[in-house]
């Protein structure tokens, strides 16, 4: 019944903490793959997924305050578009290596140093 309580509390911590400035997507992080036992993929998905919808809503009242600086956003866009397509025409040509057999940089430092 209460399997809903620390996951609640850890997210009504981590968006007191955000709107204090500290970085709250940061902190659910840990908190999913350190205290909830949630795969890190899907944590970054669930990160993800909350942080899009308030970076848009950030972003549109930002723009009717008159906070964004038009100049340095057009001058933005471009590349950033840029790198996000290039970014997903590369994917399907990296390959996708299995966990099995394939040596982190932090495991193969590790193995190296015995």
């Amino acid at each position: 019944m209460t399997d809903w309580l620390i996951p609640f509390l850890c997210g009504l911590g981590a968006s007191v903490l955000s709107a204090w400035g500290v970085g709250g997507g940061t902190l659910l992080l840990l908190v999913m793959t350190l205290l909830l036992d949630v795969d890190q993929r899907t944590a970054q998905g669930i990160n993800l997924l909350f942080f899009l919808p308030a970076a848009a809503s950030a972003l549109f009242v930002h723009r009717k305050n008159g906070y964004l600086d038009r100049p340095t956003l057009h001058a933005a866009i471009p590349p950033a578009a840029a790198a996000a397509r290039s970014h997903t025409l590369s994917t399907p040509v990296i390959p996708r290596t299995k966990a099995e057999g394939v040596k982190s940089p932090s495991t193969a430092a590790s193995a190296s140093a015995e």
